[in-house]
């Protein structure tokens, strides 16, 4: 059994690094795929296997996920922020650094993890009915924080509302597999790589060495925000990521560590929040819910067992391969390969959100274009997710 299990594990790797490294493949997608052959091609095959599988591939997808994100401009719907410094520090010729620090954001994210799993199972059935009524002014307190540090706040509260509006419709109104996929693809993604091909960016040789960080801030930032947003409906790592910078303000590098914790920790402690409350705020939770039902402690275990083992692989399987892609990106025609980025994304979206995907998609994208054209900060755009969620608390 434990030779089967191993091989789940690798598979869920090498799985996530390659829905990590190519643009729009999420791994909710693989999630629902493999809940489908549950059923049917995989009945026979034990669910723990596949439980196995989808963790890694999860804990792993977290890991990866942030290199296209920072070298190419490709967002990932949890990765959507790092483009703002990350993209920034590539142009510096210091994407592979960018890299590194939400590596060690992730990594750091894994053993926190642990550390608070007894505290989580204590404290999160006490105060799972007193969140909701907090959330709402946390949120909105977010939202003020963001227009208080723009030196042009009217422009950044336009920017913030107009965000805000078009994540609203297409979160409520709209009736599109993957919303997210689009709206965050257009307001982060190819906003940016068609400025980049107007103006001809051109990527410096980057150089290969370790950042230096200091890491205390922005940890203490995800460990508070993280379980919070873990089991909270219209919460994920973009706004755990605002609400923890908000509580403890870090530079960009240390955003960057913010991030890669973050997104680690709110997909880890999605597992903790399905076996404590039974429910799931991850496409890979809900999977294995779907899988398995309710999820008992000996089984959460073995998550958490798959989780250390896939996620310090994942640490060293992603600086490699950032070394390898760092070391020859300088060397691509950046403008060619955005254009081929802008089309691939196009095609995954005309296919997995069907045709108001894509119009969603270039209405995002319009929107990306004109924040960059105000100069003001494109974190005001997370508008797009807290607008909608303060006014999901507010009235429900």
């Amino acid at each position: 059994m434990l030779i089967q299990i191993f091989i789940s594990l690798i598979i869920g790797i090498l799985a996530g690094t390659f829905t990590g490294l190519i643009p729009g493949i999420h791994i909710n997608l693989i999630g629902i795929f493999l809940v489908s052959l549950s059923t049917s091609l995989f009945s026979s095959i034990n669910p723990i296997y596949i439980i196995v599988l989808i963790s890694s591939m999860a804990i792993t997808h977290t890991f990866i996920d942030f290199i296209p994100s920072i070298l190419l401009g490709c967002p990932d719907t949890d990765t959507e922020l790092s483009i703002l410094p990350g993209h920034e520090l590539l142009k510096q010729g210091k994407g592979y650094q960018a890299i590194i620090l939400t590596c060690y954001g992730s990594l750091a994210a894994i053993f926190i993890l642990i550390l608070i799993l007894l505290p989580s199972m204590l404290i999160v059935p006490k105060i799972e009915n007193i969140l909701p009524i907090i959330i709402p002014g946390l949120l909105i307190f977010c939202l003020f924080f963001l227009i208080s540090t723009e030196k042009r706040k009217f422009l950044s509260l336009i920017i913030l509302l107009l965000s805000g509006a078009l994540g609203f419709f297409v979160l409520n109104f709209s009736s599109i597999n993957q919303p997210l996929l689009p709206l965050l693809s257009g307001l982060f993604g190819s906003s940016m790589l068609i400025t980049s091909i107007k103006n001809k960016t051109q990527i410096p040789k980057q150089e290969i060495k370790k950042p230096e960080i200091k890491i205390f801030k922005p940890l203490l930032g995800s460990l508070i925000a993280s379980p919070i947003c873990s089991f909270l409906p219209g919460l994920g790592s973009g706004q755990a990521a605002i609400i923890g910078n908000t509580i403890s303000k870090t530079s960009k590098k240390g955003f960057l560590v913010l991030l890669g914790a973050t997104n680690t920790l709110v997909m880890g402690f999605s597992f903790i929040t399905l076996h404590l409350i039974s429910k799931t705020r991850t496409g890979a939770a809900s999977a294995i819910k779907e899988i398995i039902g309710t999820l008992n402690l000996n089984l959460l275990i073995l998550i958490l067992i798959t989780i250390i083992l896939s996620g310090i692989i994942s640490f060293f399987l992603t600086k490699n391969l950032a070394k390898i892609f760092s070391q020859n990106i300088h060397k691509i025609n950046y403008t060619k390969i955005s254009i081929i980025i802008l089309i691939f994304l196009s095609i995954i979206i005309l296919l997995i959100s069907n045709f108001l995907g894509l119009i969603i998609f270039i209405i995002s994208t319009i929107l990306g274009m004109f924040c960059i054209h105000l100069k003001v900060r494109k974190t005001n755009m997370m508008g797009c997710l807290l607008v909608p969620t303060i006014i999901l608390y507010l009235l429900g």
